[in-house]
């Protein structure tokens, strides 16, 4: 699966809308922090400890830096807001 952006700066904030494929799995566990909330599909959120989340349409999640690794997937696509 594939990942695209449409972002925008505001000094040290980055604000993301990014559409995920069916079939997107990160290929890293992300340390930095963010404030995810899900418009559309559904997200999977694995943290290294083993612990799974979904994220569907409406629901949100926030995570700091260096505090959850975590990775991302979606079997059938999602649409997200990110603030980090």
């Amino acid at each position: 699966g594939t990942a695209q952006w449409r972002t925008r700066e505001f000094g040290p904030i980055r604000v993301r809308l990014v559409e995920y494929s069916p079939g997107y799995r990160a290929d890293h566990w992300c340390e930095k922090g963010h404030i995810l909330f899900c418009l559309a599909g559904t997200l999977e959120t694995e943290l290294l400890d083993g612990r799974r989340f979904q994220l569907r349409p409406g629901m949100s999640y926030q995570v700091a830096d260096r505090a959850e690794p975590h990775r991302s997937s979606t079997a059938t696509g999602a649409t997200l807001f990110i603030v980090d």
